[in-house]
């Protein structure tokens, strides 16, 4: 893995799931991604970055797609049929958004983003952080 210098302007970056049926592009334009420890965000594994709907397209599996929403039920988690990989979803934090998992944007995006920590475990106490 080669670490990618951060582009001045945004940019457009694939990504998808572990198989390949679903298949995404966002468009970056702040290279910082949050990691939470909710246990949901802990047991995915997920880097988030957090884009509004013009920022994000959906470019193939739309169909492969299932939903799992728990708690308030706002939050939809996204994942695929196939492989059960979790690549994006829209967070309750920021319900019209999408929210990508950096983790499974294409070759080494991840290497671009800054990770800043969010105590998720205490969400109501720590939410206007990140809104």
């Amino acid at each position: 893995m080669s670490l990618l210098p951060k582009p001045d302007l945004p940019t457009n970056i694939s990504g998808g799931c572990h198989c390949g049926a679903v298949r995404f592009r966002v468009r970056v334009r702040k290279y910082e991604a949050i990691a939470c420890n909710c246990s949901m965000c802990e047991k995915k594994g997920i880097l988030h970055l957090i884009v509004p709907p013009e920022d994000f397209e959906i470019l193939q599996g739309e169909e492969n797609l299932t939903t799992y929403t728990f708690n308030t039920g706002i939050a939809k988690h996204f994942f695929c049929k196939t492989c059960g990989i979790h690549p994006f979803y829209r967070p309750r934090s920021h319900p019209h958004d999408f929210d990508v998992n950096v983790r499974c944007l294409d070759d080494d995006a991840m290497m671009r983003f800054t990770i800043v920590p969010f105590d998720g475990k205490y969400w109501e106490d720590n939410i206007q952080q990140i809104t």
